[in-house]
């Protein structure tokens, strides 16, 4: 019995932390904090993320111009396929990209 009753006290909510219900308690810096908090939100980290992903879109367009794809060379080892691939024909892979990913032994699908 006294095992239960411990184990039941480990996953129970300890309601004496809960200051908000004693008489003459509160919390003058909630309302100072709350509006701490907004601000930084709204005026620091959403402009911060803003900026981040234009800047990740600009690299990734600069990195379009100068980036040419390699050429397709059969390797043996790079196209071993045990068995076909359970979805469409069998010898695409789940997110093929026909100007990225070269089929083993035909190559790119696309042209660059």
């Amino acid at each position: 019995m006294a095992a239960k009753f411990s184990f039941g006290r480990i996953f129970s909510r300890q309601y004496a932390t809960d200051m908000s219900f004693v008489p003459g308690y509160h919390n003058h810096a909630s309302e100072k904090s709350v509006k701490l908090w907004k601000n930084l939100t709204f005026f620091v980290a959403l402009p911060a993320v803003a900026l981040g992903m234009i800047n990740s879109y600009l690299l990734t367009q600069e990195e379009k111009k100068h980036h040419k794809r390699p050429e397709y060379i059969p390797y043996d080892y790079l196209g071993i396929r045990t068995k076909p691939f359970p979805w469409g024909d069998g010898n695409h892979t789940f997110f093929h990209n026909p100007a990225r990913n070269p089929i083993p032994g035909v190559g790119y699908e696309a042209d660059e």
